[in-house]
């Protein structure tokens, strides 16, 4: 059986996803859920489980702030999860569901998995990129994915591969070309790759003076143990021809859905063409074909590989390129290991 982190914000959905007057079930970390908006248009989560047999709470009633059974007709307070009304007895302490608290931040939901008091709004990571952002210089995605999220948390601290499974679109060489600095800071890993006076990915050489001019670029992630990873890139000339400057702000955002199944969100922001709707849609469907057409069928068929194994405990051959990745592993490994040695504390 996996075992997770719990203490965190996990990104939940867009909070487009959910609309006001709609639900939106899904699992997180195994537990299935039932999000929807109130009456007061605020997010609200409950496990997606009837206390009494244990029906899924989505095939029943929503009204504003109370989630009714379809099944038996109980009633649940949407705020705290606490039985309100039993049609056919007594209310006991026994007919109430878990509840979660639900923050709406930075164009997305954020659901905290753990101890309900150690839930601080100030510990979501910052994505206020996706807040400043022009409309037609955003772009954001969903794409579900039969893997376990390490492998796809993987993939982007180590971004040599796109050398390869995206040459299109990043490759020529320069990320595995690249000096690559790797920090553990705290919790989270940072991992910086400076690529010097090469020619630009081939994404960017359109927007340049000169396709063939050489450039300087940089590329930072930051990884949390939440699988909320920040990607920032930056090109400038080699030369220091004046004006040439592109700016991209990402997040690639790995939620766990079950060991082998992974909630992944992603978004794009950029400093040029800022005002080209047209353009940004093309960098949109480009997106959903780098993640979807290339990364997730190199990814899920890894993961059908491995099966329900650990990468780590299957003996990978590592190599430098897997630095990041494997602190990461051991941090987040650490964490979890915290969490329940705190748990099996507090039940003593």
């Amino acid at each position: 059986m996996a075992e997770w982190l719990r203490n965190c914000w996990y990104m939940a959905a867009w909070a487009d996803e959910l609309p006001p007057g709609s639900n939106l079930t899904r699992t997180i970390i195994d537990v299935p859920l039932l999000l929807w908006r109130d009456g007061e248009g605020r997010a609200r989560a409950l496990v997606d489980r009837c206390a009494h047999r244990l029906a899924p709470l989505s095939m029943g009633r929503i009204e504003r702030d109370i989630v009714r059974c379809g099944y038996h007709g109980l009633a649940f307070d949407g705020n705290t999860g606490r039985c309100i009304h039993n049609p056919h007895g007594p209310i006991t302490t026994a007919l109430a569901v878990r509840a979660y608290a639900l923050a709406e931040r930075h164009k997305a939901l954020w659901i905290w998995m753990g101890e309900q008091d150690r839930a601080d709004e100030d510990a979501i990571p910052d994505l206020s990129f996706a807040d400043s952002a022009s409309r037609h210089a955003f772009s954001g995605g969903y794409m579900p994915t039969a893997a376990d999220h390490r492998l796809l948390e993987d993939n982007i601290l180590d971004l040599s591969h796109g050398d390869y499974l995206h040459a299109e679109t990043l490759g020529g060489g320069s990320f595995t070309r690249a000096g690559v600095k790797v920090e553990e800071r705290g919790d989270t890993v940072f991992v910086r790759w400076s690529a010097k006076n090469e020619k630009a990915i081939p994404i960017w050489q359109p927007e340049l003076p000169d396709p063939d001019m050489m450039v300087d670029m940089t590329t930072e992630v930051l990884w949390h143990p939440s699988g909320v990873m920040l990607l920032d890139g930056i090109l400038t000339s080699a030369n220091g021809m004046a004006g040439v400057e592109i700016v991209t702000r990402n997040a690639h955002v790995m939620t766990p859905e079950t060991a082998t199944t992974t909630h992944y969100f992603y978004c794009n922001s950029r400093n040029y063409r800022t005002d080209d709707a047209e353009y940004n849609q093309g960098i949109a469907a480009g997106l959903a074909m780098a993640f979807g057409g290339e990364d997730k069928p190199m990814i899920e068929a890894q993961q059908a590989r491995i099966g329900k194994a650990d990468l780590l405990e299957c003996g990978p051959a590592l190599i430098s390129i897997d630095n990041a990745s494997t602190r990461a592993r051991r941090i987040y490994r650490r964490l979890v290991e915290a969490e329940k040695k705190a748990m099996e504390s507090a039940l003593q």
